[in-house]
C-alpha cells in the first residue's frame, strides 16, 4: 500500500505540567491524530522539563510531534485550540500552569506572522525544551527563518534549562 503524500509537514509541540501531564500528552497527540485533516505521523520521547520564565510551579512534560496536514496554518492552529480547549485548558499566565499547550512550531517552510499565528514559533530557538524533543526526531531540519538546522539551533542554544528523557 503506498501512503498519502499529500499535504503539508509541520511540527507541533506539546506540553503539560498539570493534572497527570504525561497521560495528557500522550491523549492531544492521539487527539490530534484523530482530527480530521491532521496525520501525526511520528512523536518524540516524553521528557521532563524546569520552567522557564514563570518558575514557581511544577516540571513540564514535553514532547514535538511530526505531522502531515491538508489544513491551512490558520486552521490548523484552531483545530490545535480545540484539542487544548476540550482537554480542559484554560486562559491563564503566559508561561504559567497548563492541562495541555499545544504549539504550532513549523508548518513547512513557511513564514508568516498574522495577528493570532506567528510561524515559525518565535521561541523556538530559545527553548532547550523544544529543541530537545525536535532533535530527537528531525536534527536535520531547516528553521525557514534562520537557515540553521534544530541541530544547529540546539548547538548554539544559551538556555541552560534542565530537560531529562523520561525512561
Amino acid at each position: 500500500m503506498i501512503e498519502n503524500l499529500s499535504g503539508t509537514i509541520g511540527f507541533v509541540g506539546v506540553g503539560a505540567n498539570l493534572g497527570q501531564p504525561v497521560e495528557q500528552c500522550r491523549e492531544a497527540v492521539e487527539r490530534m491524530h484523530a482530527s480530521s485533516g491532521l496525520n501525526v505521523l511520528r512523536m518524540s520521547s516524553l521528557y521532563r522539563s524546569e520552567p522557564v520564565g514563570f518558575r514557581e510551579q511544577d516540571w513540564f512534560v514535553n514532547a514535538v510531534a511530526e505531522i502531515r496536514t491538508v489544513l491551512t496554518a490558520p486552521d490548523l492552529l484552531k483545530a490545535l485550540q480545540r484539542i487544548e480547549q476540550a482537554m480542559g485548558r484554560e486562559n491563564g499566565q503566559r508561561g504559567g500552569p497548563r492541562v495541555m499547550d499545544l504549539d504550532l512550531l513549523l508548518y513547512s517552510q513557511e513564514v508568516m506572522q498574522e495577528q493570532d499565528l506567528i510561524i515559525p514559533h518565535p521561541q523556538i530557538h530559545r527553548r532547550r525544551f523544544v529543541l530537545v524533543p525536535f532533535q530527537e526526531i528531525a536534527p536535520y531540519v531547516i528553521h525557514p527563518a534562520f537557515g540553521i538546522s534544530i541541530q544547529g539551533l540546539l548547538d548554539r542554544l544559551q538556555d541552560d534549562s534542565k530537560v531529562e528523557l523520561i525512561p
